[in-house]
């Protein structure tokens, strides 16, 4: 099955992109006490230019026409990528698929020429902290100075 995963790119108001957007509201929301519908508005409410070429693109994995992962990359600095919106719909999570994503995108950030990535996580996603352990990122003791939203969780990896 991880096998016929394939990853498209859209832009982010692509159809495809809808589950995403919509699932990573609902999970933020439960997880931080929010509202779905003032998270979503959040979500959306970047920049779509940010996430596309050639500074940055957002990818989708499919299984046949059906989204089930997919994140985003933005330029952070000259050299430096940034991961946002990683996601695996919570019907096909612990079989790989995030791993496989975050392979994707690496490719694809070292394809664009930048040599670092960056990204930032809540506090409460201790499933994410555990993947990106997990795939060479290591933690930092504080995120990295920028405007906008900042995480308390930060981690960076090098690209060979």
């Amino acid at each position: 099955m991880i096998e016929d995963l394939r990853f498209v790119p859209v832009g982010q108001q692509d159809p495809l992109a809808e589950p995403l957007l919509n699932e990573l509201a609902v999970e933020y929301a439960g997880r931080y006490n929010g509202r779905t519908e003032s998270t979503l508005a959040w979500l959306r409410g970047h920049p779509a230019e940010e996430f596309a070429p050639p500074d940055g693109a957002m990818l989708i994995g499919l299984l046949g026409d059906t989204p089930v992962t997919g994140g985003a990359f933005r330029r952070f600095d000259a050299t430096t990528a940034e991961l946002k919106r990683i996601w695996t719909d919570s019907a096909h999570r612990r079989r790989g698929f995030a791993r496989m994503l975050l392979a994707a995108l690496e490719n694809e950030i070292a394809a664009r020429g930048y040599r670092r990535i960056y990204l930032t996580t809540g506090d409460r996603q201790p499933e994410a902290e555990a993947l990106y352990l997990a795939t060479g990122y290591h933690r930092l003791a504080e995120p990295l100075p920028a405007e906008g939203e900042v995480y308390p969780v930060a981690f960076a990896k090098a690209l060979p």
